[in-house]
């Protein structure tokens, strides 16, 4: 039996794994009891931040990711590709329809026991993963913390606006992808020079929540607007607001653009690209409405701040997801420095696979280097005083024996992960799958 503590991401991921491969497993979720500052509902695998799993090509590291994922029958994969929503390139849901695949294919496998309880304690004599997600529980926290000696365990993640779609005015906003790639999915709201430069002053004007015991190390990839409002006046327009690919035919070309990507099935909601923020919500609400094609817009969701908890992993963890320390426990999610949607569920086949190797052949077996999932796990675990998160990039593979142009070596890393990752599943033919 494996106990797996958190029924997000990660946790679902490899309870699901590992019940697939015969092992019973006790999964602990403490919602619906106890909420966590950001969670809506007691779903699992509830998206709380984007609804986007990003890039969906396998010349990009992060549909690499997904197909590796694939190839062991991800239950995270299989929910999002049954719950698309049009997002250009790139691979979104419908959060809720997905979330909802997830909770019933757990709930329904025989040997998945669901437990609604918070846990504050860990035992050592049998098989834990702490799966927690990057919104552990004070108590939990508090016990990491002591069995690991650490005083930062930390960082801060930040959420985006979800508007209402019949609030957006759509004379003003037009449909397309940048660079018209995939199919045209995102609204675009487009600012002249001075409409941005307006927007611009009044977010560095615009009040901020308080968030407690706040430390300046957050995440480059989720970073609050007003964040980068202050690193100069055209950081957004080089980072979430570029206008490049966004031109229309006809029309003058916008110094800016905020993008609405789709949020559901039924298209009644879309979140603002990009828009992370701690601002207080009247400042939200008036700055989103200065917005283009936004001046009625109704605010479903507001932005929030939040603490996101990962481990210091080269200190703790080995290449398999493992504590060094404790034998029998493991991390997985973002808690244990991944970071990312598809890098936590990643995470959470990974170490549940070691774990499975290591009940049924008393060994661990590690997925080989070239592999994007294997190249986060020997990330976590290398030694590095400067230690973040990271998302899946292909800067972590071993580099290729043959010299490539850009396009040509993107190429070159999928096909040899692919064919490695073949490789290791024709030796671990044990490894079996239930059909969905």
């Amino acid at each position: 039996m494996v106990k797996i503590i958190g029924a997000g991401l990660a946790g679902s991921e490899a309870a699901y794994f590992l019940a697939n491969q015969g092992i019973p497993v006790k999964l602990y979720e403490m919602r619906p009891k106890k909420m966590t500052p950001v969670h809506q509902t007691s779903h699992f695998a509830e998206l709380v931040c984007s609804n986007s799993f990003r890039s969906n090509d396998i010349k990009n590291a992060v549909g690499l990711l997904k197909e590796e994922m694939r190839q062991l029958n991800s239950l995270i994969m299989h929910a999002a590709d049954l719950n698309p929503v049009p997002a250009g390139s790139s691979l979104a849901v419908d959060r809720e329809q997905f979330s909802l695949t997830v909770t019933d294919k757990i709930y329904n496998h025989p040997l998945i026991e669901v437990i609604h309880e918070e846990v504050t304690d860990i035992d050592f004599d049998t098989y834990t993963m702490i799966a927690a997600g990057p919104l552990a529980s004070d108590s939990l926290f508090t016990k990491i913390q002591s069995l690991f000696s650490q005083d930062h365990l930390h960082f801060f993640d930040a959420v985006a606006p979800i508007i209402a779609a019949d609030s957006i005015d759509q004379n003003i906003c037009y449909l397309k992808s940048r660079y018209d790639k995939g199919e045209a999915a995102y609204l675009n709201c487009p600012l002249t020079k001075e409409e941005y430069l307006n927007f611009y002053e009044t977010l560095k004007q615009s009040d901020l929540a308080e968030v407690k015991d706040f430390e300046q190390n957050i995440f480059e990839g989720c970073m609050p607007i007003e964040v980068m409002a202050d690193r100069g006046v055209d950081t957004l327009r080089f980072g979430p607001l570029k206008p490049v690919g966004l031109e229309r035919e006809g029309y003058e070309k916008p110094y800016a653009v905020v993008q609405l990507r789709q949020d559901d099935f039924s298209k009644t909601m879309y979140n603002i690209v990009g828009f992370q923020t701690h601002l207080t919500w009247p400042a939200q609400k008036r700055l989103i409405q200065m917005i283009p094609g936004l001046s009625e817009a109704h605010i479903l969701r507001y932005g929030v701040m939040h603490r996101n908890t990962y481990i210091k992993s080269p200190e703790i963890l080995n290449d398999s997801f493992q504590t060094k320390s404790y034998p029998k426990l493991f991390f997985a999610g973002q808690i244990s420095g991944v970071e990312g949607y598809v890098e936590s569920a990643a995470s959470g086949i990974n170490a549940a696979l070691q774990i499975a190797n290591l009940i049924h052949h008393d060994k661990q077996s590690p997925l080989p280097r070239e592999t994007m999932m294997g190249a986060m796990a020997a990330y976590v675990s290398t030694p590095n005083h400067n230690f973040v998160p990271m998302n899946a990039n292909f800067g972590l593979l071993p580099p290729l024996e043959d010299k490539h142009r850009k396009y040509a070596r993107r190429n070159a890393y999928a096909e040899r992960a692919l064919d490695h990752l073949k490789k290791y599943l024709e030796e671990n033919a044990w490894i079996t799958s239930r059909p969905f």
